[in-house]
Parts: structure tokens; C-alpha cells; sequence
């Protein structure tokens, strides 16, 4: 994917960078794969704001993507890769030899017209889904499950890769996007490549405008609030937090920078054999 910018005639145009959509193949999507998405506003089922900064942007349907790769030894044809308005990913629309379309994601080097499949004995290749044991060590894949037949959970989003370490006692090591070294099931399936829209990283909208198109509503910095709006908020002038020197919080109070807040005693701690961020050596 590569990034479109603009001759600097405004100030917004200097820095502006957007996707040039040019891996895009299919303009409308599959009207059978989609159904209506709702929005919130950020407010939950009583109608309380519980996720600030929510709201507008433009209507969208949802595309109903298949995470479980749910056929399995049936080849598909890759009929187009399409714009998703929910994901920074791009999707690729496959249809079976049996005349069933579904949505994958699209993965870094998928072409239209090509061939993915599913299933234990399928080739490593792009865009094939097998079960851990099957893949070669070190492979870069993405839609990874934690639990077998759970449906994809890990590295979806755009240039998102994990690798593939190694295998041991019915476990497979997995490096994570984050660095992270997990261990997963090796019955659990993923995706063979690197999910595509590399570049959606450098993307810059240039524009408040185009953040409220997306659904993003402005964000205040707490020290520019009042002390009753924010922990952050009052003092004489500009200052750190009321006058006083004052940790970054959260609205609520609870500190921003440097508080961990994991369970110490988490049951998925045993499946982990190395923190995305190890200790310091002493």
C-alpha cells in the first residue's frame, strides 16, 4: 500500500498523508455480508457516557468477516480486496468452489484471482489458514486463535505479524506484534503472512474534519479543564495540575503513567514466558 501526499498550498495540505487505495479492487461491497451497525455515542445499555470522545461520523454497515475460517479443505478464489470502514485492515472477498462468498482479511501480497484454503494439509502459503503444528517455524502470521476453534483473536489489524519460535510438548512459541512471547495451543489455526495496509501507521489525517468523519469526537487535555472537570484541571496560569506538581491521571484519578494495572494473579500468566517489556537486569 503506499501513501498519497499533497502539494503544500494550505497549511493543512504540508503534512497530509492519506492512503492512495491503489491494492483496491472492488468498490462496493457484498450485500449479503453485510448487516446494520449501530451506533453508541459512547454511551452503554443505560444510556451513561463510558467511553469518551464518541460519536458522529459517518453511517456504516458492518462486514461480516470470517475469523474461524469456518470451511476447511475447500479451496476459494480471490474475487477482490475491499475497503472496510471498521477495521484499519483491508479485506479480501473469497468465493468457494462451492459457490459460498465470505470476507477474510486481506493479507500483504494477496492478488485477486489467487487460490486460499484452510485446513491441516494445506500448503503454507499467503493467506492459507493451518493449525500452529502445521506451520514451518519462523513464518510471519496474523488471526491468530487462543483457543482452538475460538475464532481469530490476535494480530488483525493492519501490518499486524506475529512469528511463529517454536513447538514443544503440544504448545507452540509465539512471538507477539508486541514482542511478547506466548504460548498457545498447537491445535489453535492462524493465517500465513503479514496483514496488509502496511503503511496505515504513517497515515495523517491533516484535518480535525476527517477525525469526525471517522466517529472521533475532540479531546480536551485535562489541564486545559476547571478543578471540578479534572484532577488536572485549575491553577493560576498554566500549570502542572492546580498549582501544584500533580502525576498524570485519568479523570477518575488514577495514575497514567507507570501504574500497572494487570492482575497480579491473572490465570493467563502461565501461558506467558516473556513480557513485552522484560525486567532490567541489575
Amino acid at each position: 500500500m503506499a501513501l498519497k501526499s499533497f502539494r503544500p498550498r494550505t497549511p493543512v495540505l504540508r503534512f497530509k498523508q492519506l492512503p492512495a487505495f491503489d491494492e483496491i479492487t472492488k468498490s462496493r461491497p457484498e450485500s449479503s455480508l453485510l448487516e446494520p451497525k449501530k451506533k453508541s455515542g459512547g454511551r452503554n445499555n443505560f444510556g451513561r457516557l463510558t467511553s469518551r470522545h464518541i460519536g458522529g461520523g459517518h453511517k456504516q454497515h458492518y462486514r461480516k468477516i470470517d475469523f474461524k475460517r469456518r470451511k476447511r479443505g475447500v479451496a476459494a478464489e480471490v474475487l477482490g480486496i475491499e475497503y472496510d470502514p471498521n477495521r484499519s485492515a483491508r479485506i479480501a472477498l473469497i468465493k468457494y468452489t462451492d459457490g459460498e462468498l465470505s470476507y477474510i482479511l486481506a493479507p500483504d501480497g494477496l492478488r485477486v484471482g489467487a487460490s486460499v484454503a484452510a485446513g491441516d494439509d494445506v500448503a503454507p502459503e499467503i493467506g492459507n489458514a493451518l493449525p500452529l503444528r502445521a506451520i514451518p517455524l519462523g513464518t510471519n502470521i496474523h488471526n491468530i486463535e487462543l483457543t482452538p476453534g475460538g475464532g481469530g483473536k490476535i494480530a488483525r489489524s493492519a501490518g499486524q505479524q506475529a512469528i511463529l519460535n517454536n513447538l514443544e510438548a503440544g504448545y507452540a512459541l509465539v512471538k507477539m506484534p508486541s514482542g511478547e512471547i506466548r504460548r498457545i495451543h498447537a491445535e489453535c489455526f492462524a493465517t500465513i503472512g503479514q496483514v496488509g495496509n502496511v503503511d496505515h501507521m504513517n497515515v495523517a489525517a491533516g484535518k480535525a474534519g476527517r477525525s469526525r468523519w471517522l466517529g472521533r469526537r475532540p479531546h480536551v487535555r485535562g489541564m486545559a479543564m476547571n478543578p471540578i472537570d479534572h484532577p488536572m484541571g485549575g491553577g493560576q496560569g498554566k500549570s502542572k495540575g492546580g498549582g501544584g506538581r500533580h502525576h498524570p491521571v485519568s479523570p477518575w484519578g488514577q495514575l497514567a503513567k507507570g501504574f500497572k494495572t494487570r492482575s497480579k494473579h491473572k490465570p493467563s500468566d502461565r501461558f506467558i514466558l516473556e513480557r513485552r517489556r522484560p525486567k532490567k537486569k541489575s
